[in-house]
């Protein structure tokens, strides 16, 4: 949605101008192609930083967490200075749980930087982003990244992206892109793959060259519309935005128009604009400006900051359905309370509350009593990383199986279907498809680049990707890479069959000893170590058979002062299978919670008492 559309013009008066001075541009790609990394570049390379200045890699993952995973989860802005211009460039995520940062991120800017790894080419997220952007009518530069990797193929890559822009019906223009080759670790970019450069001035003039300066009239009413939150310790909540026409100036009386339809009249105490990792000082904001906005209290996501007196919002962001849910609710376990400092149910409302502020693609719920909550997201990923936050922060919650939401079409019940691509090793092709059949998976195409590896794509209901991840890394011993991306709807499929194990369950509380856990290995897998306290109903372990088994895993071994033919016998353990976060949630089944603490992840029945179940 271009600038233009979004204007409402009273007369011809109103006639747009370019602010030559401002280029707004964002980085779109699949995960893990180097997005920040090019930015990294473009920041180093731009001045902003003394000579003996230090800095990190990957300086715009800012967030603990995204350091760790070595994925962006939030979409950042910055800005850097190139031959008297000034170019805004936000750094989005390129998982499709988090779209709903890329959707708001492509709002607020004119063009967008279209990467993509020189040996991998184009995978879900790249299609996903790129229609985005496409339906948006934004310009996009093309940059094919990693151009250093032994096993890149350039030319197969480029021919891969212009079949993929017909394929999301192009325009023209839009067909009409320029290529920039780069290598963003060692910040070099090339108009050919051959060509000598040692710098990444040929992508800062792509830049000023193909992505229009911003549209806008300095004399209309005042539109800026939030695109994202931040917060600061001093100054409270932020509005990151763009402002679309009007001036705004440091000081002004403003209305927000929220999303209610009601307005409310506020005043601007600080305005900043981006520049490498800083926020800078700024008094007046003029059409096609970034900037964050302080003393907005209560503003969210969509809505516009406009004119007191003649208040004109724009039109509000429109963000995908959420497509699966999961059940958060206080921690009832016999531990509760030990580990975490928030453990009622009003922090974990506060909690959830505080996090719809800022995330637009999450929903909550209740779901059935005061203390549970059914929160609605994209996908486990975006789930997880909600629940790992949360216990960072001190929170204990125990979270339910991962559902599916389902939509009523013509009076049939729908299910989302997801595309998934695998790339596996050719030994492996028969194991994956077969797992996937199962798993209600029709093969829509199989592409073999000769390289001793695979490409299948699949159409397979989302309810088939809960715990497909770690199934298929133990069945093709860490090979195979998967990406999905929500398809569409598609009719009811059907019953899947679930995880077809047990668990082996605790019948009593204590400590769990060597000697017990020697006993119970030839039962199954043991997902706990010795000496580590236990309760009843908490599950140990994962039963070989398809029934769930109680065991006592805190007995001791007798002592005796007769002399046994046994006594001396080692006990060899094997190593428990301690299991993440994303592990634990896709191993549970429906009458199963995952109980997260700060220090610990257990797994325990809905019901503990064995006599209740």
């Amino acid at each position: 949605m271009q600038p233009e559309v979004l204007i409402p013009t009273t007369d011809n008066s109103e006639a747009l101008e370019h602010n030559q001075t401002i280029r707004n541009i964002a980085i779109i790609a699949h995960v893990d192609h180097g997005k920040t990394t090019l930015v990294d570049a473009m920041l180093t390379q731009s001045g902003l930083f003394r000579a003996n200045e230090h800095t990190v890699e990957r300086m715009m993952d800012s967030n603990e967490l995204e350091r760790e995973r070595g994925i962006t989860i939030l979409a950042k802005t910055t800005g850097v200075h190139y031959h008297g211009v000034k170019i805004n460039i936000v750094d989005t995520p390129g998982h499709s749980d988090f779209g709903g940062e890329v959707e708001r991120a492509l709002m607020i800017v004119d063009g967008v930087m279209l990467l993509v790894d020189a040996s991998e080419g184009p995978l879900p997220q790249t299609r996903y982003v790129l229609m985005k952007a496409l339906e948006a009518k934004l310009p996009p530069i093309l940059v094919i990244n990693k151009i250093d990797r032994p096993d890149a193929r350039i030319p197969e890559v480029l021919n891969e992206i212009y079949d993929l822009f017909i394929d999301l019906d192009a325009t023209e223009d839009q067909l009409d892109f320029p290529v920039i080759y780069t290598n963003a670790k060692a910040g070099i970019a090339k108009l050919t793959p051959e060509a000598e450069s040692s710098d990444l001035r040929p992508l800062f003039d792509a830049i000023l060259k193909n992505i229009p300066a911003p549209k806008g009239n300095p004399n209309a009413v005042l539109q800026l519309l939030v695109a994202n939150l931040d917060y600061s310790e001093y100054l409270g909540r932020l509005a990151i935005g763009r402002v679309f026409s009007g001036v705004l100036k440091y000081g002004d009386e403003v209305s927000i128009a929220k999303l209610d339809g009601s307005y409310h009249n506020t005043r601007i105490t600080k305005l900043y604009s981006f520049e490498g990792l800083k926020r800078v000082d700024e008094t007046i904001g003029q059409p096609g400006d970034i900037l964050a906005i302080a003393g907005v209290e209560g503003i969210t996501i969509g809505e516009t900051i406009t004119s007191v007196e003649n208040p004109k919002p724009l039109p509000h962001i429109q963000i995908d359905e959420p497509t699966i849910s999961m059940v958060f609710t206080i921690n009832t376990s016999p531990f509760s309370g030990r580990e975490g400092n928030y453990v009622t149910s009003r922090n974990l409302r506060d909690r959830l509350d505080k996090e719809l502020l800022t995330n637009v693609s999450i929903r909550v719920e209740e779901a059935g009593g005061p203390d549970a909550y059914k929160v609605m997201g994209r996908g486990e990923l975006q789930l997880a990383i909600l629940i790992e936050m949360m216990r960072r922060e001190g929170f204990e919650l125990m979270v339910g199986k991962p559902e599916i939401l389902t939509k009523t079409i013509n009076g049939k019940m729908h299910e989302p279907v997801e595309l998934l691509v695998i790339d596996c090793p050719e030994s492996f092709i028969g194991v994956v498809i077969e797992k996937l059949g199962s798993r209600k998976g029709k093969m829509a195409k199989m592409v073999n680049h000769g390289s001793g590896r695979v490409r299948l794509e699949f159409h397979i209901p989302s309810r088939g990707l809960i715990g497909l991840r770690s199934e298929m890394l133990t069945d093709t011993k860490g090979t195979a890479i998967m990406n999905s991306l929500f398809h569409g709807h598609i009719e009811w499929q059907g019953e899947i069959a679930t995880r077809p194990t047990g668990s082996l369950v605790a019948d009593r509380s204590g400590k769990t000893t060597g000697y017990a856990i020697w006993n119970l290995q030839e039962r199954g897998e043991i997902f706990v170590a010795p000496g580590l306290e236990v309760y009843e109903g908490m599950i140990v372990g994962e039963n070989a058979r398809d029934a769930d088994l109680n065991v006592n895993i805190v007995k001791e071994k007798k002592l005796t002062n007769m002399r046994a033919s046994t006594a001396d016998e080692a006990i060899r353990l094997v190593p428990p299978r301690l299991l993440n976060l994303e592990q634990a949630i896709e191993f549970i089944r429906d009458d199963e919670f995952v109980e997260v603490t700060p220090q610990s992840i257990r797994l325990r029945k809905k019901i503990l008492k064995a006599n209740q179940r």
